[in-house]
């Protein structure tokens, strides 16, 4: 018999290091696809995490994998926290997204760490994981992987926005869903206010309480990226080769940093949400807290911003790696090539037994 009702956990920790998100979810397969996030949190990084996640990109690929086993345990520690302060059983899966430490697609290479088979075994869980490296050996960019969520979950909007680290976006183009990148976000505001000892820029306060500066606003708008067709995405390494020494030759404040940084992610978001006219617009991930971007951004553009409550803003992603999940269980795609470029629409993912 064709199961209907799923109830899994999805996993995420994003490149903004956010903190890793986790929510409880029940899916249901009707007509459409129905969706509950039954319960929710955010785990913040301890310090000690903070610093070794910021530097993944030195590391060698022999301290990589030993890295990979001890985020894999504090993975696990977090999971468990979870699932008993939330007195949940009866799962179906664990669905984890892992944390990115290596993502060159154009090499063929990308890397999510805590996503090792011992995980099932520390959660005594079914788990699903490691959602990218098939699409990237496929020839795919392992980006993004959200949309087909977007599809199936939301498909009353125009366009599905996610502002996390990077901007990315996923809309139906002539029957089919595409998605790519636009543009860093959280990765490098938070990357500038940390030097203020903040982890964010509440609602956007200090970009508001800074000038735009034009001469590093043109520069920035004129990268190659912004030029290149989609499929596309972006990493951690394009953002420390090309854009923050980019940022630090201007010598700039950091309130003006943030200040050109806000127009620019606002003006790329508007170059793509204003192909389309009196359009709707599911904003989510941290970045629809940040008050200052939002106005920024709407600004710019003539459609409608929609931006949902808290508790969807902050877990979407985690419930569409939940929804991944079951469609993986399901030995359904989960992974469109019309939307990162690999040969074929593939059902992505390793599945680990406890």
């Amino acid at each position: 018999m064709d199961k209907k009702h799923y109830n899994v956990l999805g996993v995420m920790s994003g490149t903004s290091l956010d903190g890793i998100d986790v929510a409880y979810c029940t899916f249901e397969k009707h007509e459409t696809w129905n969706f509950e996030i039954i319960a929710a949190e955010t785990f913040s990084y301890p310090a000690s995490w903070l610093s070794k996640l910021k530097d993944l990109v030195k590391l060698s690929p022999e301290e990589l994998l030993y890295l990979d086993e001890d985020y894999t345990v504090f993975l696990s520690e977090v999971i468990n926290a979870f699932i008993s302060k939330n007195n949940i059983s009866g799962l179906d899966a664990v669905c984890s997204h892992g944390h990115t430490a290596l993502h060159q697609p154009e090499n063929k290479l990308t890397y999510q760490i805590g996503n090792l088979p011992k995980l099932a075994t520390l959660l005594n869980e079914k788990v699903v994981c490691d959602f990218r490296v098939e699409d990237v050996a496929l020839g795919g960019q392992g980006a993004p992987l959200v949309p087909i969520g977007d599809q199936f979950l939301f498909p009353q909007y125009d366009f599905c926005l996610n502002l996390g680290g990077f901007a990315n976006i996923s809309m139906q183009n002539n029957g089919k869903r595409i998605a790519y990148d636009i543009c860093p976000v959280n990765i490098v505001l938070n990357h500038y206010v940390s030097a203020l000892g903040l982890e964010y820029d509440d609602g956007g306060q200090i970009a508001a309480s800074g000038v735009i500066h034009q001469p590093l606003l043109e520069v920035l708008n004129a990268l190659d990226f912004y030029k290149s067709p989609y499929p596309k995405s972006l990493g951690l390494e394009w953002v420390k080769t090309e854009i923050l020494p980019l940022i630090d030759t201007y010598q700039l404040s950091i309130q003006d940093i943030l200040s050109t940084v806000v127009e620019h992610v606002a003006l790329q978001i508007s170059n793509e949400i204003n192909k389309k006219r009196d359009a709707s617009v599911l904003t989510t991930g941290g970045g629809a807290f940040n008050t200052f971007l939002m106005e920024t951004l709407a600004h710019n553009s003539h459609n409608q911003i929609v931006i949902p409550d808290t508790a969807f803003v902050e877990n979407k992603e985690a419930l569409i790696f939940a929804f991944l999940g079951v469609l993986k269980l399901r030995g359904e795609n989960n992974c469109l090539s019309s939307v990162t470029g690999a040969v074929k629409d593939h059902s992505s993912g390793k599945i680990y037994y406890p």
